[in-house]
């Protein structure tokens, strides 16, 4: 069953300007999303989500993947990113899990961006002009708290009650005169090794 794409959005946010000071270099946030059909909408409960997954992950991994690319310029140049998927009403959390949280639609964005953390990641439900939330962080460095943003955007008319919002976010930069420190330093100074963060 192919994927039924509604409409497509692209988002660019730059920020100049933080706590009334000028930020040195711009931070710059971009969400690529995708307004689809829920393929299991009206059908019930649905156990194998699996046919469904297959078909339509891979169509929305390599379409949002090569929009975010096109509006940033490079996969190099992206420095942190993530996902979201927004179900509406009649739907399940599980439908939007399912074309976000596999392989087949994460590994395009990972390998366009030579990515090695995992990608961070929000699935919600809500009505059309729902908050759409993209939590972001360093694609190779999970404890930089520096990249640890989220976009937070909205589709006036979507999702529909049959439909699910797919999303992909990126930033070039990290917050504007950041200064918290990354987690390295609250590890050292609790005394806890890197490899075993929640000391267990």
């Amino acid at each position: 069953m192919p994927i039924e794409i509604r409409k497509t959005l692209l988002q660019v946010e730059t920020t100049l300007i933080e706590g009334g000071k000028a930020a040195l270099l711009p931070l710059k946030l971009y969400s690529a999303i995708a307004v689809v059909k829920n393929p299991w909408a009206g059908r019930g409960y649905v156990e194998d989500l699996k046919p469904e997954i297959h078909a339509c992950a891979p169509v929305l991994g390599e379409l949002l993947t090569k929009m975010i690319i096109d509006a940033v310029g490079s996969g190099e140049a992206v420095q942190a990113y993530g996902k979201a998927a927004v179900v509406g009403l009649d739907g399940e959390i599980e439908h939007a899990s399912a074309l976000i949280h596999t392989l087949r639609f994460g590994n395009h964005y990972r390998q366009a961006v030579g990515a090695k953390s995992y990608l961070a990641f929000c699935n919600t439900r809500g009505p059309a002009n729902a908050p759409i939330m993209i939590p972001l962080m360093d694609k190779n460095d999970e404890g930089r708290r520096s990249h640890y943003l989220t976009i937070q955007t909205a589709v006036p008319d979507a999702p529909a009650a049959d439909e699910i919002a797919i999303a992909l976010g990126a930033s070039v930069g990290g917050r504007p005169h950041h200064r918290i420190g990354d987690r390295y330093q609250d590890l050292k100074d609790l005394g806890h090794d890197v490899a075993n963060p929640a000391d267990v």
